[in-house]
């Protein structure tokens, strides 16, 4: 019996860490190639993580998690429905898009009728949600092993730097390329390995945060008691430095150069907005006074503006230059409110955005250029799908938030995951309300695996 138990347990670790190396393949390689927006991509990464998630043990599942499965059953349930109603010739109770009928009429001739826009885009779109629901659910898996979450979250730290050096090296170098395709736009901005720089600003900053959170560390590790005043604290960090200290701190400031260097306004300011959450996240606890917990966040809120000031010029400039707010995105917003008001059980069609656009386009807008995204991710889920998923995906998205949040104030042990968790996500969830990088899969299987291990050890190791 011993010998039985022994063995399953030998093929659950190994089955388990083939699961974390395929998972850290995807984070390190998805956005090696332009973030991985070809549908050729988009299927191979679909593949690695769905072999992930096959050979992954799906019993290290406790009672616990029970209200997370049937969380993700209705948000796959509901997405299913509902590319179902788009795609089928009969759907059940939605009713075909009008343009079906205009078309006949033009034609002169019989057109078979569909939901959607365009006849089975949603079929070719789905690789993008797909690689979300995957991520997420492999990291999680993954991440309920603090052994292996923790190897995760190094491998995710370290993979920053090396794109935060080849970045900024091939910017300083020849600025006008991404690889080595020449640049359509942002040619004055590091974009990395992307093509445009708000993607690149969520992706550095997303890696920012986890140096931080490892400085942090560090600097606990220096503190010969939780219990310090804000100025022995100081005395102790600046008597005990470490040379892990200084590695932290070179390759935070390294990851946040990348970060200036974007010039993303929104991807910057968001990123600092986290930066500050993941010190109250981290530090609330630790001094003995809140009025001493407050000083330390205002004296780390001072440090980062400092850095702002320093490193941040380019950043500046576009708020002088163009104001903090961009009229054509508002106008867009509006427009694609009027695309929802006109489809809004059923949308127009997943992945159908570019094409019912332009019957909605604005005269606000710049006719230059096409917007083939709606630059606000939630947006853009309603008028594809409906407001009844988007509402679903919304009430997801807030369950995942509160039980970081549940976590970050609950755990002793492994805090510094939630609160990547936590931070990460309210930076990416924040930004993808007025751009799109979580829709591009090089960032978003990054982000979800951070959002994955953190949810994973959220939940208390007790029953």
């Amino acid at each position: 019996m011993i010998e039985g138990e022994s063995q399953n347990r030998f093929d659950v670790v190994l089955s388990n860490r083939v699961t974390w190396v395929l998972l850290a393949f995807a984070i390190v390689g998805s956005p090696l190639l332009f973030g991985s927006t070809e549908p050729f991509m988009i299927a191979f990464w679909c593949i690695v993580l769905g072999i992930a998630l096959i050979v992954c043990d799906s019993l290290a599942l406790r009672s616990v998690h029970f209200t997370l499965v049937i969380l993700s059953a209705v948000v796959t349930i509901t997405f299913s429905f509902v590319l179902h109603e788009q795609t089928a010739l009969q759907p059940w109770i939605a009713a075909p898009h009008p343009l079906w009928s205009e078309a006949a009429k033009a034609l002169g001739e019989s057109v078979p009728p569909s939901v959607s826009i365009a006849r089975n885009q949603p079929w070719f779109s789905i690789g993008p949600p797909l690689l979300a629901m995957l991520t997420l659910t492999v990291s999680f898996l993954v991440g309920i092993d603090r052994t292996l979450a923790w190897r995760l979250f190094r491998v995710i730290a370290w993979t920053g730097v090396a794109y935060a050096l080849y970045s900024i090296a091939a910017f300083l170098i020849e600025p006008t390329k991404v690889l080595w395709r020449e640049k359509q736009g942002h040619l004055n901005s590091l974009t990395g390995t992307f093509t445009n720089r708000n993607t690149a600003a969520d992706f550095f900053g997303t890696f920012s945060i986890i140096w931080f959170l490892i400085l942090l560390q560090e600097i606990r590790k220096l503190l010969s008691r939780y219990n310090l005043s804000l100025a022995d604290a100081f005395k102790s960090i600046f008597m005990n430095a470490s040379q892990g200290l200084a590695v932290s701190i070179m390759m935070f400031l390294l990851c946040l150069a990348a970060l200036f260097l974007t010039a993303s306004r929104a991807g910057v300011v968001l990123s600092f907005a986290a930066l500050l959450i993941t010190v109250v996240c981290v530090y609330w606890r630790v001094m003995p006074a809140r009025a001493e917990a407050l000083s330390a966040v205002l004296v780390a809120g001072a440090v980062l503006l400092v850095l702002l000031q320093i490193m941040g010029s380019g950043v500046g400039n576009r708020f002088d230059l163009e104001g903090a707010v961009d009229s054509g995105r508002l106008a867009t917003y509006r427009s694609t409110l009027n695309m929802i008001s006109d489809r809004p059980w059923f949308g127009t069609g997943l992945g159908t955005f570019e094409w019912a656009y332009p019957a909605y386009r604005s005269g606000e807008i710049f006719m230059w250029g096409i917007w083939n995204r709606a630059h606000n991710t939630l947006l853009e889920i309603a008028s594809d799908l409906g407001i009844p998923l988007a509402t679903i995906v919304v009430g997801g998205w807030l369950f995942v938030i509160a039980q970081l949040i549940r976590g970050v104030l609950g755990r002793r042990r492994d805090v510094s995951l939630p609160v990547a968790g936590l931070a990460v996500g309210i930076l990416g969830l924040t930004h993808s309300l007025v751009d799109f990088s979580l829709q591009i899969p090089g960032y978003a299987i990054l982000f979800y695996s951070i959002i994955g291990i953190g949810l994973a050890q959220s939940f208390s190791t007790r029953e």
